[in-house]
């Protein structure tokens, strides 16, 4: 199928309608039925279950439950820096944001009100700020984590569309992962100062999830939801899982000016492991 086309089936795909019966799918207990689809699954994507906690695939009730597997103690050391990558995935695009503006792709990119649910009092902290946009693939894990420590400060869910957001759609759905339905979360970093970490939802994305919060997207209301934590010390150490996707997605990050310089090894589209280096403090 050609990109061209792949992104006009999507356009025409009932995708909520699909999310939803993929998301009953997920958490079914179906025995013999739901252990055939985890085989499945790994064998399609080439998941190493190796690093499973556990990785018997047999014991896994539910599917949801295979993908949001933790992983095995150590299996992730941290690099000593003060920002490390949250995730294991594929760098889609990372560097400065110019004034307001982020690249999605070649011809194609959004402002950071747009990603933040039109607050522009929050996105002007990030004016000339800087972005990192991870991609978790299928045979990814996908639990998130600190990049570096931070306390809660907010939390916004944004309703939206449910594209894909795999490479070849980010190259051909404008403003993408400011259209998707998305969880916006607002941090404060005593040596970094504000930090948001924005979880994208996409097609067959059954939910997403927080430590603090359990389940952020059950009824898909259609109407934009908000929590303030500032009176509560939910503080998260560097590492610390702080969400997972049931079925995978992109974690979009966004750091004030002259706050991060990325990794000099970082290039889009590589591939990227749960506690490498992410960047050091600006010289």
């Amino acid at each position: 199928m050609s990109d061209r086309l792949f992104i006009l089936f999507q356009h025409l795909l009932p995708k909520q309608g699909l999310t939803r019966l993929a998301g009953r799918v997920a958490n079914a207990r179906r025995g013999r039925s739901t252990t055939g689809l985890i085989r499945w699954f790994v064998d399609r994507y080439g998941v190493d279950m190796s690093e499973a906690e556990n990785p018997d695939i047999a014991s896994y009730e539910t599917f949801n439950d295979f993908f949001t597997r933790p992983l095995k103690p150590g299996a992730r050391p941290l690099a000593d820096a003060p920002f490390v990558s949250p995730v294991d995935g594929a760098i889609s695009r990372f560097g400065e944001i110019e004034n307001h503006h982020i690249i999605q792709a070649k011809g194609h990119g959004f402002t950071t009100a747009q990603l933040l649910a039109g607050d522009t009092a929050l996105a002007e902290r990030f004016r000339h700020g800087s972005f990192a946009n991870l991609y978790l693939s299928p045979r990814d894990y996908h639990r998130i984590h600190m990049p570096c420590a931070g306390r809660l400060e907010r939390m916004i869910y944004v309703p939206g569309s449910l594209f894909s957001v795999n490479p070849v759609t980010a190259r051909g759905v404008p403003g993408l992962f400011a259209r998707n339905e998305r969880t916006v979360c607002v941090f404060r970093s005593e040596h970094h100062g504000q930090f948001v970490m924005v979880l994208v939802g996409a097609t067959i994305v059954g939910s997403m999830e927080t430590v603090w919060h359990g389940v952020v997207n059950p009824e898909r209301t259609g109407e934009i939801a908000q929590w303030d934590y500032t009176d509560r010390d939910i503080v998260l150490d560097q590492g610390a899982e702080m969400g997972r996707f049931r079925l995978g997605s992109t974690v979009i990050m966004l750091f004030e000016q002259d706050t991060i310089a990325f990794n000099p090894n970082w290039a889009p589209e590589r591939s990227i492991r749960l506690g490498e280096m992410m960047g050091r403090i600006p010289a």
